[in-house]
This record gives structure tokens, sequence and C-alpha cells, in this order.
């Protein structure tokens, strides 16, 4: 069947599409050849029949790839005009430039089928509603999709290749560069250099990326950065917390050179996803592959501590975290006697003060079962704060010696980061008067630009330089030879400096971590604490239960025999009142209150001024309607006829009645029968 023969009068009232595509950019700027085989493609179908203005060019998926449809609007247009019947023909070079996936090229091979739609190409003429070239379009969609997967594995055999030998050039973190024979070395950049190790160092004293973001920001510290994408010129800019975690995390600071760190796929939508792998499910690893910052033993310490660092809500997961602000002492490093979980923190108000508990909440987080174990932790962290004075002081000499050093140390860093600031700022100003001076004084249009680029840069090293003098006379005025002193007095007077109110509870709880690994608690009896020190020695120690409140707070028996007496003829309100008078106080120094009363009345199992009255013979309104007889309401209303006499208990409860004469209820049943008979009281 000649390939005249195919095409029919139906066909031709249709359009003639002509898809075009080259799959990369550099492709249709370099590889204008095959644009033009692709677009010559026209005059075949004005030899098939069509006219010239019913041959639609579709060029919109100039650079994509076609290896999926997603993103490729060209290619869906395509096909929605293909499924709604109005292409008589589709061509293109090549089956690879419609679709280089089998699922995408087998379903515009069908709907052409169903549509009586033909396909060409530079090689023939296709009929896909007959068998023989629907088996042969398929063929070619097959090849043209192996194909692709033998490029793809090429390409990717010579990266993983390179990529097992350690040599794959990849993107670099600030901080290193390669060299004129495409080795990893260190940034030549010395303030670079400075930086990274300062931050490291100050991570490492710190323990925290929030910590040491906030020590750069104090210190008014710059960090290098190339760029979001980790490329283009050097620039310096305050540190992130992103920024840190980012630094912390790569391991190309140890002179490791890693490979498959993550894994990426494409959904049914064509969206990329990607998933960052654990560390045993890397490709390759070689470590001390180059020169680095750190050792592979710091960065595994870097990485645990970051993990622990990551609070979750609860559970075994959870553990000691960075040091926060609240008293508890041994926050993360406590753990359950009974099951071994790590216990959290819970803290309430004792005494205008946070005072923490203990909670072992495992099983009420999983199961909502209750609390293993809740074990208030005031005690506890004293007696534990008294031990870590007793194994400290022998050490203390040697501690404040290297607090010293320390300190001298991390100044000393941070002014020589400034100063190569100052340095980078002055360089900045040279590069800009240079540019400046060569230029002809008559171009007036870049003789300003260069001046007030020179200005501004000249602006810049002023700021850099009052900066650094600024922070010179902070670092001063920070040791002083009256504080060397009293560094090394921290030998004789370490508990002095353990029980000062100025020492923050952050920095109690940093210095028990030096010594702790951690603290196991069991209630019983008494409070079992099984302390476990970094060295590997240990420590027990018994702790009385705590008391009840009721026993901690007992109040003076003559106060109790006092409000006992004056409930008899006062309400509560009152006496609070007249304790607050009389100069009385509460266990606690506080003065009296209506609540604090009715506390201490049901504490000590005191009678309420109710019953006190009741045991007296008053009566309540619904005993004296009792004793009235049967559809009787009466009581307020003959109480404020002067018949029953009152007596006010409190202005939150109900009124009491003195007991009636016999008379008196005589008077009041007659009246309730005959209310319009007057009979005298008296009678």
């Amino acid at each position: 069947m000649t390939p005249e023969s195919k095409v029919s009068a139906e066909h031709l009232k249709r359009a003639a599409y002509l898809y075009i595509r080259q799959s990369t950019l550099r492709q249709v700027l370099e590889n204008t050849e095959s644009t033009e085989r692709q677009y010559a493609l026209r005059r075949r179908a004005t030899v098939l029949g069509w006219p010239e203005e019913r041959i639609v060019v579709i060029d919109e998926d100039q650079g994509q790839s076609g290896a999926t449809a997603s993103g490729r609007g060209g290619f869906q247009r395509l096909v929605a005009e293909v499924g709604m019947g109005r292409a008589g023909i589709v061509m293109g070079l090549e089956v690879s430039r419609l679709a280089r996936n089998c699922a995408d090229w087998h379903r515009l091979l069908e709907i052409c089928g169903l549509t009586h739609c033909l396909i060409l190409d530079e090689d023939g003429l296709y009929d896909p509603g007959h068998y023989n070239d629907r088996l042969l379009l398929g063929l070619k969609g097959t090849m043209s999709d192996s194909e692709l997967h033998v490029l793809s594995a090429r390409l990717n055999g010579g990266v993983v290749s390179k990529a097992q030998r350690g040599e794959l050039k990849m993107l670099l973190p600030v901080g290193l560069v390669y060299d004129e024979q495409e080795r990893v070395i260190l940034d030549p950049d010395q303030q670079v250099q400075q930086s990274l190790r300062v931050f490291f160092a100050t991570f490492e004293r710190t323990g925290s990326a929030r910590a040491t973001v906030q020590e750069f920001a104090r210190q008014n510290l710059k960090f290098p950065n190339r760029g979001p994408a980790g490329t283009g010129e050097l620039c310096w800019q305050a540190l992130t917390n992103r920024m840190a975690c980012a630094t912390l995390h790569h391991p190309r600071y140890t002179g490791a050179f890693c490979y498959g760190r993550s894994r990426s796929w494409k959904d049914a939508e064509g969206k990329r996803h990607i998933q960052r792998l654990p560390r045993e499910q890397w490709r390759f690893l070689k470590q001390d592959a180059h020169p680095g910052y750190l050792s592979w033993e710091q960065f595994l310490a870097n990485q645990k501590r970051l993990l622990e660092n990551y609070q979750v809500a609860a559970g075994a997961g959870r553990k000691a975290g960075a040091a926060r602000e609240g008293p508890a002492l041994l926050q993360g490093l406590v753990l359950c006697g009974k099951c071994g979980h790590g216990m959290t923190i819970s803290y309430h108000h004792r005494q205008g003060k946070l005072s923490p508990d203990y909670v072992c909440s495992v099983e009420t987080g999983v199961r909502g079962e209750p609390p293993c174990q809740r074990i208030p932790g005031g005690s506890i962290d004293e007696a534990v704060g008294q031990l870590l004075v007793q194994s400290v002081t022998p050490l203390a000499l040697e501690v404040a010696l290297n607090v010293q050093s320390e300190i001298q140390s991390r100044l000393a860093e941070a002014e020589r980061l400034r100063q190569q600031q100052v340095q980078r700022a002055q360089y900045e100003v040279e590069r800009a008067q240079v540019r400046y001076m060569r230029v002809d004084p008559n171009n007036r249009l870049v003789a300003d630009t260069l001046e007030t680029q020179w200005n501004e840069k000249l602006r810049l090293l002023a700021e850099a330089k009052e900066e650094c003098q600024r922070q010179q006379r902070l670092d001063s005025a920070q040791l002083t030879a009256e504080q060397r002193a009293k560094i090394l007095a921290l030998a004789g007077d370490f508990p002095r400096v353990w029980q000062d109110p100025k020492t923050s509870d952050r920095e109690r709880k940093r210095m028990a971590r030096l010594l702790l690994e951690d603290v196991t608690l069991r209630r019983g009896e008494d409070i079992a604490v099984q302390i476990r020190f970094k060295g590997g020695a240990t420590h027990q120690l018994h702790l009385p239960l705590p008391q009840s409140v009721t026993v901690t707070r007992k109040s003076n028996l003559e106060l109790i025999a006092e409000i006992d007496r004056l409930l008899n003829e006062h309400s509560e309100g009152e006496v609070a009142r007249l304790l607050n008078e009389r100069g009385w106080h509460s266990s606690t120094g506080q003065p009296f209150s209506l609540t604090l009363i009715q506390g201490l009345r049901r504490t000590y199992r005191m009678k309420s001024r109710f019953a006190r009255l009741q045991e007296c013979g008053l009566l309540t309104a619904r005993q004296i309607e009792d004793m009235l007889g049967p559809g009787t309401n009466r009581a307020k209303y003959w109480r404020r006829a002067g018949v029953l006499k009152v007596v006010k208990l409190n202005q939150h409860y109900k009124d009491l009645y003195q007991r009636p004469t016999e008379a008196e209820l005589e008077f009041m049943r007659h009246r309730h029968r005959n209310p319009t008979v007057q009979k005298p009281l008296n009678e």
C-alpha cells in the first residue's frame, strides 16, 4: 500500500499537526540541522494533499525531555486534538521526538487508531488502525525507550565509576575549592578557613546550633556563603539557623567523599521527590579523601548531639537535648527505674516558684495508661547538686585554669576574624579606588557610578573598623585582672558559685552534664537515686518520700482552736476578717481568706457554721414548711411579716430560722386555711 493510498478525503478534511521538540536548550541552540529537518516535514504534508493553512506546527516543547508527558504542554495539546478527532495526521521526525516513554507512545497510538489519525515520520506513513503498521510503530517506540535507557546507563555508569574512585567532581560547600589539578583543597582565603574553624569550635563548646548562631550574632561575626545554590561569588552575611545546620550536617568538611546521600523519583504527575537516606545507605563513602576542618569522629559526635537536641514529644527516643532555662537540674538525664524509659519534666508552682516533677509518661502517650512514675524533683536536684559539689571540689583548680584558657583563646579567635573582616573591607576599597582612577574623567556616566561605589566601600570600611574597636572594648571589659582572680578563686569557692543566685539554671545543667551520664529514679518506700558518672563510677542515694502539703503546712494548734471557737458565732468570711484584724497569719505567712478558712476547716474536720447553727435548734425554710403542713410554701412570707425570726448564715447560703412556738405555728396554719379571717396572734 502506497502512502498516498492511506490518505483519504476524511483525513484531508482534518488538520495536519507537526510536532517539533529538542531535548535540551543546548540542542536547540547548537543542533540547528535537526530543527530544520523537523520543520521540513511540512512539505511532506503538502505533497500528501494538505493545504499550507491547515498545517499546524506545535513547537512549544523546545528544550523539554521526552521521557515523560509531564511538563510538555505541546504534547498534551497534541493528544487532546487527536482525541477530539480534529487531527488527520501527526508528523514527527522520528518516534523519539514524540515520546521516549512506552506508556505515552502507546497511549498516543491507541488514540490515533480510535480516531483514524495517520502518523508520519522520516521513514514513512503509518495507519495505527492497521495491525502491521501498529506493530511496527510499537517496535519503534520500544526501541526509542530502550535507547534512552542505554544512553542514561552509559552516562550514569561513568559518573558511578568516578564516584567509586572518589574522583567525581561535585559541588563543594563553602570553605572547600578545587585547585588546578582538580583536587579538593581548603579555601585559600584565610578568613573563610578561620570562620569555619571558629564555627565548629563554638558548636563543640555550646552543644547547640541555635546557641552557635546566637554567639556569632553577639560577637558580630560574619559567615561566608556562595549563594542559594552554593555557587557564585563569595559573600559575607549573618549566620542563620539554616546555614548552621547545613554546615554541621555536611560530611565533606571532614575530608570525606560521599555519593548517593539522597534518592529521587518522579510520581505519576511528574513531580520530583527527594528523600535523604541514612548514613548506612549512602552509595559510596571514602574517608580522608581530601583535607577537612574536623575529624570523622567529631562529625559523628556532632550528628549525635544534633539528634539529641531534636526533641520529640515524649517516649524512649527523647534524649538529653540542649540545656534549657527551667530549674530542673537533671533535664534529659533521668531514667525510669521501673521501665527504663527516659523521664520527662512537668513543672508546677510551689510557694511562688517553679518546682519540677520527673514523670515517666511513655505509656500515657502510647496506650493512654497512667504515668509509670511521678516523682517530685526538688529534693532530688538538691541532693545531686550537693554530691556534685563534693565531687568537683578536688578538680576545681584545674577546671578554673581551663576556663580561663578557653575564654582567652575564644576572644583571640574572634579578634582575628574581625581583623580579617577589616582587611577584606580595605581590599575592596583599594579595588574600587583603582577602578575609579583608571576611568576617563570625561566619561561622567561611568565615573559617577565608580565614585559612588568607592564611597560605599569606604563607608563599609569605616563601619568594620568601628565595630572591631567596639568589640575590642567589650572583650577587654570581659576579662579584667579582678575577674581572672575570681576565676582562679573557683578552686576554693566552688560551692558558693554553684549556689549563687546569679548562676543560671542552664549553666548548672551544663556543668552537671560534664560529670553525669544518667540518673535512674525508682519510687518505693523511699526514692532510690542511682547516679552514673561519665567515667563509669556510680553512687546511690536513698531520699525520703516528700511529705504531703497538709503535713508540710501544718498550722498552729492554737490558731485552729481559735478558728473553731469563732465559727460558733461568725461565718467563715467573718472569721477570716477577724483573724486578719488580730494579726494572725497562715503557716506560709499569707493573710487569711474565705477559701483558706474553708480549706483549714475541711482539713481539720471542723464543723461548718451551718451544722453548728442546726445543732442549736435553728431550722431551714423547708423544715419550717414541713411543720406548717402539706401544700404550704410561705416561710419567706412569714419572715417578711415578722412572725419568723431569721439568722443570717452567709451571703452565699440559705437563711436559718428560729424554731417558732406552738402559738405561732397555730396562727400560721389558721391563716393558711382561712386567708380572709383575721385572728390575733396572742389569742
